[in-house]
């Protein structure tokens, strides 16, 4: 769905498993607020009701009668499991779930409405009868994890991000996909923001013609670390999770990152000291500066320690137009979620694809329905999800490679490129 009128990508020809021996190894993090989620805890940032928008499930009509079987692993400290919505799709049957803990993993099969549980992933990928499955175990666990449900026969869809902090993950998940023919897909939550969404329909209809800046941010504090399995969020080093920012560029254009030089800001929060978290990390905030497969610039921030307005957001500009996260309609736009201001006058429908009028469109504003609906209507329909394992590694990886940077002082480094 790359637009046509974006004719001059520059070639960088670094290799990737040449650029894996010189750097080494190195979800959507989430923030707390005062909402309650399950009972006696707070919600993770992101998962806050939001107003139900009535026109989501307009025009929507069922492809099929047929049920896609699906497996669930992984229930968290935010519910991640249950979070998408499978069990309240029409087309879905929810064949049985998985958590390490017994407690969360009871949980899950309550929230899915579904009574066969697993005591892990590996087990659960065994059974026969399951088509698919979502994997949201820890971050770190993300590449394994889709790896071994493919080696199943089975097609996946998996939280953010696509790997953590590996070059050699990467590589083999890519490896993965391709052997195996399954479908892969990761939820990026920004992708399915409204105004993302605008942003990739008026990029491939050409109103913004060659990108020339794109800015994304994400932002989210936290004053401790939020629990996770093993600790794996104490102290993660902020370009690691780059997803929600990465994606304002990546999920507009189908591009990629070609280099980068990244600075890192030390945080002044006790428990992103690098003394206090296994990876050594020094920064609370990492903030990339790009350039883009096809000649462009961007800026891509990811902060644990501001203040303020946390979430995501972001702006790009191009030769024909720009798109800013203002939120006020005009008559160009048409949205409440965004303006755009350019030469092109007729403008493509941007509204988010409809969702079956028995699926909430759910947290990170109202993501959550739209992806899951997106990787089940792929399957049904045979094609390439949205958020393929290319533009999952190419969010995900340039966020490695920044953080690299960071620890080099800015060095400007290489980034590989990935593509089916």
């Amino acid at each position: 769905m790359q637009s046509q009128t974006n004719t001059s990508r520059i070639h960088i020809p670094a290799t990737r498993r040449s650029f894996i021996k010189t750097i080494g190894f190195g979800a959507a993090a989430l923030s707390l607020t005062n909402l309650s989620s399950r009972a006696g805890e707070k919600v993770i940032q992101g998962f806050e009701k939001i107003p139900t928008d009535p026109d989501a499930s307009k025009g929507w009509k069922p492809l099929s009668d047929r049920k896609i079987r699906v497996g669930i692993a992984g229930y968290g400290v935010c519910g991640f499991g249950a979070a998408f919505g499978f069990q309240n799709h029409p087309n879905v049957e929810i064949v049985a779930v998985s958590d390490l803990l017994p407690d969360r993993c009871a949980g899950l099969a309550k929230a899915c409405h579904c009574t066969k549980t697993y005591p892990s992933l590996e087990e659960l990928v065994k059974d026969d009868t399951i088509e698919a499955v979502f994997v949201a175990t820890d971050a770190p666990n993300h590449a394994r994890h889709c790896i071994e449900v493919m080696k199943h026969g089975k097609h996946v869809a998996t939280a953010v991000p696509a790997v953590w902090g590996s070059m050699e993950d990467a590589e083999k998940l890519l490896d993965t996909v391709k052997s195996t023919g399954q479908k892969y897909m990761m939820f990026e939550t920004s992708c399915f923001h409204e105004d993302l969404y605008a942003m990739r329909q008026i990029y491939n209809a050409g109103g913004f013609g060659k990108l020339v800046y794109s800015e994304g941010e994400y932002y989210h504090y936290s004053a401790t670390p939020i629990a996770s399995y093993k600790g794996w969020r104490d102290g993660l080093p902020p370009q690691w999770y780059p997803t929600h920012s990465n994606a304002y560029y990546v999920g507009v254009t189908d591009g990629s990152f070609t280099e980068v030089s990244c600075m890192g800001i030390p945080s002044h929060l006790q428990w992103l000291q690098p003394e206090n978290n296994r990876y050594k990390n020094p920064f609370g905030t990492e903030i990339a500066l790009f350039r883009t497969s096809d000649g462009g610039m961007a800026r891509m921030v990811v902060s644990w320690d501001t203040a303020g307005r946390g979430g995501e957001r972001g702006r790009i500009r191009g030769q024909k137009g720009s798109f800013s996260e203002e939120r006020k309609p005009t008559a160009l736009a048409n949205t409440a979620h965004g303006r755009y201001e350019g030469f092109e006058k007729n403008l493509p429908d941007i509204n988010r694809p409809p969702i079956p009028p028995s699926v909430d469109g759910g947290g990170h504003g109202g993501s959550h329905g739209p992806l899951m609906n997106e990787f089940v209507t792929a399957i049904l329909e045979n094609r390439k999800p949205l958020v393929d394992v290319a533009k999952a590694l190419n969010m995900t990886v340039a966020g490695i490679v920044a953080h690299q940077s960071a620890l080099k002082g800015g060095e400007l480094m290489k980034i590989p490129q990935y593509k089916l």
